[in-house]
């Protein structure tokens, strides 16, 4: 399968792009950075914004689907990344006829989501660091899912909890809409994202990921996904 990946030379897209690879798919990776990612077989690197409709069009030309894993930074200003990226991409794969997409989301667009067990993260994490540090950027990424909603496209929209970085793919767990779960490893959201694109368990839904057979140092956590990237 010749797949697109955006966001390809972000911390997710990385080991979407690498596990793809792996199992034997084309990947087109969709990068702002020329030069960002080394040559391949199977590779093929494409400069563009994602935001573009041109260069979006240009990309998604030729491909079978389309794994989108976009992100931003928190900021107290409106962010479009999202929405913008997803208007871009649902209208490039219309008019090209592919059907297939993944978008990454979080955990945090389903309003119900609340982990069983986790109230340090329930009563304090939660309403301090994704309901107010990152307010703006959730906010977008509801309009990002209300926009592939809206589509006539296969579509599956993929919710993270908190991200985090670990070696290699573990028994990760997915559930429609979220997962009850506070952190998801980035190789498992990767592999849970390929697996989908084969299985297609949750198209025209989304799909909560979680990690649970390891958890990430919260201190550490918190600096390197939200102090250090601001």
């Amino acid at each position: 399968m010749r797949i697109a990946v955006f966001g390809a030379n972000g911390p997710t897209g990385r080991h979407l792009t690498g596990q793809a690879l792996a199992a034997g798919h084309e990947v087109v990776a969709v990068t702002r950075r020329p030069g960002s990612l080394p040559a391949r077989p199977g590779l093929t690197v494409t400069v563009a914004d994602a935001t573009d409709p041109a260069a979006v069009d240009t990309a998604i030309s030729g491909t079978d689907a389309v794994l989108s894993a976009l992100g931003a930074r928190f900021s107290k200003e409106t962010i479009t990344t999202y929405s913008a990226s997803a208007t871009a991409i649902t209208g490039a794969m219309t008019r090209h006829g592919v059907e297939r997409l993944l978008a990454v989301s979080s955990s945090i667009a389903d309003p119900h989501w609340r982990p069983t067990g986790a109230h340090f993260f329930n009563h304090v994490l939660d309403p301090l660091v994704n309901r107010r540090l990152g307010r703006t950027l959730h906010e977008d990424m509801r309009r990002m899912e209300a926009v592939i909603r809206a589509t006539s496209l296969d579509w599956t929209l993929v919710r993270p909890s908190g991200l985090f970085e670990h070696p290699a793919a573990t028994d990760y767990r997915t559930a429609e809409n979220s997962a009850d779960g506070v952190f998801t490893a980035r190789v498992d959201l990767a592999a849970s994202m390929l697996r989908e694109l084969e299985e297609q368990r949750y198209v025209r839904t989304a799909m909560g990921v979680i990690t649970t057979a390891v958890r990430p140092n919260i201190a550490k956590l918190i600096w390197n996904e939200g102090v250090k990237k601001n």
